[in-house]
């Protein structure tokens, strides 16, 4: 039987791999990702994939050669594969609009966010913060793909039991919080969540985590001379996998 042999890219990871333990493969900084084949394809246009919401996730299982836990993955690690999977597989041209022009995007240009790395501890992924209203000190950690997939899994549970309850934000301060003035156990962590976090508090971690988090800068500047901002989120629509839908 012949073989047949696919080329591979090594991706680099925007958490450098600082916050994976050793043992893990991710804390060299990069996986190896193959191009898509056919077989890909298909993956994106599997209609129960498309129906529970797992087809992203399973077309990067299907490109990822290395031997990775998939839900280690740091979300912002994430991201960047999935911008290397779309250009692994339609090309690095990706067109948007925005203000009634068409604007074309080099993803492979894409920078990483700059953080500072120096309040990172190899290996470990466990940050201090001082809540400003309380002064409580707490720890928290960067969320991973399998956190995310807890966290949709009880937000679901939630609203089974009381439809018109909106509970997101708390749901997921519940998983990044890993303990308050030393205190880990996670009964507590969740009573004062629950009953104690002010939301200027709340809202400085969420500000504070989002500054740290290494990521993919999924921005663009306009063409337009009376633009003064930092930059327009690029929107990742039906077209970014599915360039022939016309969406």
């Amino acid at each position: 039987m012949a073989e047949f042999t696919i080329p591979t890219e090594q991706v680099t990871l925007p958490s450098k791999g600082l916050l994976y333990s050793k043992e893990s493969p991710l804390s060299k900084g990069e996986i190896e990702m193959k191009y898509m084949t056919a077989k890909e394809e298909d993956i994106l246009t599997n209609a129960n994939y498309l129906r529970n919401g797992t087809v992203i996730d399973k077309l990067l299982q299907s490109m990822i050669v290395t031997d990775i836990n998939y839900s280690d993955l740091l979300v912002g690690d994430k991201n960047a594969i999935l911008v290397a999977a779309r250009v692994l597989g339609y090309g690095k041209d990706y067109t948007i609009q925005y203000n009634g022009k068409d604007y074309t995007i080099d993803l492979s240009q894409l920078k990483d966010k700059e953080v500072s790395f120096d309040l990172f501890k190899e290996g470990i992924n466990d940050f201090p913060f001082t809540l400003p209203s309380t002064q409580n000190q707490i720890t928290f950690k960067l969320l991973t793909h399998g956190d995310e997939q807890k966290i949709e899994a009880e937000i679901k549970g939630l609203q089974k039991v009381n439809p018109n309850s909106s509970s997101e934000l708390t749901t997921r301060l519940k998983y990044m919080i890993t303990s308050i003035n030393g205190d880990r156990d996670q009964k507590s962590i969740r009573d004062f969540i629950d009953n104690a976090l002010l939301a200027p508090d709340a809202r400085s971690l969420r500000q504070y985590v989002a500054q740290i988090t290494p990521d993919i800068n999924m921005k663009f500047m306009p063409d337009d001379e009376n633009y003064t901002g930092e930059g327009i989120d690029i929107p990742v629509s039906l077209n970014f996998f599915w360039p022939d839908s016309g969406v």
